[in-house]
């Protein structure tokens, strides 16, 4: 096998939107995720919507319009 191929393997802090976070091994030092096993209802047995920061609606009206889907009017 080839010498220094690899990546390196270190300690990385994981840090979940809720505030939760944690230390693990992974090739980068530092992971941002949006749920872990504190805050995802399949392991909380609550069941809890999450919203997007943005709003994927209004996300949806900046990019396309407010006239989306609509017919355009003959003049």
């Amino acid at each position: 096998m080839k010498d220094n191929i690899h990546p390196k393997y270190m300690e990385t802090k994981v840090t979940c939107g809720c505030g939760n976070s944690f230390v693990t091994r992974s090739t980068k030092p530092e992971l941002k995720v949006d749920t872990c096993s504190a805050c995802h209802p399949f392991y909380t047995g609550r069941k809890k919507s999450f919203v997007d920061s943005a709003g994927r609606i209004e996300k949806f009206k900046r990019r396309f319009g407010e006239g989306y889907g609509k017919r355009a009017e003959k003049k």
